[in-house]
């Protein structure tokens, strides 16, 4: 895909990326697909999905208690349950605002551990991480941004996210929905939104501005970007994600150079 070769033109000294089609299909490449990079909160995706999993095992249920007073997993999940983005201080009232937390991610993944006697990074590997062959990738360190991965295997992973096999396909299309929708809140980087709208773990594109998926992206679009320059959106109306990792922080110049990126890649989907 001629579109992916924008990435040549960044001001990054590394960049890889990816096109998977809705059946699994890598359409086109770009960069070093077996590089590892950190992933920053891209890793909020896997941690989000490795809790999908022991929703469906049975370890954790939605609705238990999870974190301050009145929240649920449910309520991590979709950065409501009232957490400070750092530290668990608690700013609000669970499911009155929408604060993004990677602090409620470290206490879903304690949670997890607690109900399972296995540490998160365990149950992430055998429960997602090796039954798609995806041996390049470790969480290292927090579960909302302590993992490392490659282009190669977040293709593997897009290709999960868009047809499920270790999942219930129900579950991933709740995950995939808004969850506690009107809730305002602000977007890391893109600043306030009114309706600061997320699933389970997945941010949902639907009608936000500024973003940095496309201008074009469906309102279905979910995903996430990380700090580290790093992004994965899933497009169920093109049915095709990307993945794109770099090794420059997230910036001004990201903002910049990624909604025009996914635009050219959806034109070219769409001229296919």
């Amino acid at each position: 895909m001629n579109s992916l070769q924008k990435i040549d033109s960044w001001p990054v000294d590394n960049a890889a990326a990816a096109v998977v089609s809705a059946d699994g299909e890598v359409l086109g490449t770009a960069g070093d697909q077996d590089r590892r990079f950190p992933l920053a909160s891209v890793t909020k995706l896997l941690s989000a999905y490795t809790v999908l999993i022991a929703l469906d095992e049975g370890a954790l249920e939605l609705d238990q208690p999870a974190g301050p007073e009145g929240s649920t997993v449910r309520h991590l999940l979709a950065h409501s349950g009232g957490y400070d983005f750092g530290e668990r201080t608690v700013r609000y009232t669970p499911g009155t605002r929408r604060l993004y937390s990677n602090a409620g991610f470290e206490v879903l993944g304690e949670k997890l551990e607690e109900a399972t006697g296995i540490a998160f990074a365990e149950y992430m590997r055998e429960g997602l991480l090796v039954p798609l062959g995806m041996a390049a990738t470790a969480l290292e360190g927090s579960p909302a941004a302590g993992a490392v991965s490659t282009v190669a295997d977040l293709s593997r992973f897009a290709a999960e996210l868009q047809s499920p096999v270790l999942t219930d396909p129900g579950r991933l299309e709740e995950a995939s929905q808004v969850v506690f929708p009107g809730l305002a809140g602000v977007l890391p980087g893109f600043g306030r939104q009114k309706e600061n709208d997320w699933g389970l773990g997945f941010e949902i594109r639907d009608h936000k501005s500024p973003h940095w998926t496309g201008t074009n992206s469906s309102a279905k679009t979910f995903g996430h970007f990380g700090q580290s320059g790093t992004f994965l959106w899933v497009d169920p109306d093109a049915q095709a994600a990307a993945v794109c990792l770099t090794d420059r922080d997230f910036g001004p110049w990201a903002a910049e150079v990624w909604p025009p990126f996914t635009d050219a890649v959806l034109a070219e989907l769409a001229g296919r």
